[in-house]
């Protein structure tokens, strides 16, 4: 038992110094976001720093790991540290450190390009940087929030989900106020998959399936417009329609029905396509075509003429 409380004041007492020492040398202690003063900091040395904290608070007796039970027996050399599931542990594991994030970019400066903002713990507290806004915890916050959720698994160039609507097709003419179906071919996207977005909303990373295909659904957004070839930037808040489209695509073609049809006008219809939990899909390259389809359509009042046949 003397060997233990020692070792617990001698594991306190480095936590510390090398708490103490991070402060010191101009950066902000692991759980904060690298600013500017902090960005002469080695990384790799920040990645042993953090090893070192962890060895020293899993080596001391228990302590928060076990209640205070089980003295040094299951501790010995970080071995509670060691046991703990990465997916439970409220620390981060330093072998998931990016490096790359320490840097702000502008080591090959380009016009007009601005520094990013850096870290050295992988933004897993940014939110404390915003105090002014709620954590978003899975809801909808129309105010704005903060969401410390990573992003996950980004989806491969060669496999980037894309769409197309197929009816109404672009610069189609509809019968005002009747019931259609819209429908839009789908690739690369595991569809069907969509969480309560009530409860979870942004709350868990992107992820695909065993074949990299990103696993969500996708949307069907309708907004009114007042003339075919409107420069006029739309209001996302202004809709007529929006469905989920929620169950999965038979044959390639996601399905949604417009009951009761749309009044008279010119609209355009736009697709979103998301992960499960209703994030926009995200690939790995800046340079790509769209992820989502966009077409032009009128609603008209009275019989639609049928076109005339050439022989």
């Amino acid at each position: 038992m003397k060997l233990n409380t020692a070792t617990l004041a001698l594991s306190l007492s480095l936590s510390s110094l090398v708490s103490a020492g991070l402060s010191s040398s101009g950066g902000l202690a692991l759980g904060g976001v690298h600013r500017h003063k902090a960005r002469s900091l080695d990384v790799s040395s920040a990645a042993s720093l953090t090893r070192r904290q962890s060895n020293a608070n899993g080596s001391g007796g228990g302590g928060d790991n076990g209640g205070g039970g089980g003295g040094g027996g299951n501790n010995q050399g970080g071995g509670n540290a060691a046991a703990e599931d990465p997916q439970t542990s409220l620390t981060l594991d330093p072998s998931q450190v990016q490096p790359g994030l320490a840097l702000d970019g502008q080591q090959v400066p380009a016009a007009n390009q601005v520094a990013s903002a850096t870290s050295v713990n992988n933004f897993i507290n940014f939110c404390l940087t915003r105090a002014d806004l709620p954590l978003t915890n899975g809801a909808q916050v129309k105010t704005g929030s903060c969401n410390n959720v990573p992003m996950g698994v980004i989806g491969a160039q060669a496999k980037a989900p894309t769409s197309k609507f197929i009816n109404p097709p672009n610069f189609a003419t509809i019968q005002s106020n009747t019931d259609f179906t819209v429908q839009m071919a789908i690739n690369n996207l595991v569809t069907g998959n969509f969480v309560n977005a009530q409860s979870n909303y942004f709350a868990a990373p992107q992820n695909t399936d065993n074949n990299g295909i990103i696993i969500g659904h996708s949307h069907v957004v309708i907004e009114q417009i007042d003339k075919l070839d409107s420069t006029t930037v739309t209001n996302s808040q202004n809709f007529a329609f929006f469905k989920g489209f929620n169950e999965a695509a038979v044959n390639g073609i996601l399905s949604a029905d417009v009951t009761g049809g749309l009044p008279a006008g010119v609209y355009k219809m736009s697709s979103i396509n998301s992960a499960s939990n209703h994030q926009p899909v995200l690939i790995g390259v800046a340079q790509h075509g769209s992820l989502d389809d966009a077409v032009y359509f009128v609603s008209r009042v009275g019989r639609l003429r049928t076109p005339t046949r050439t022989r």
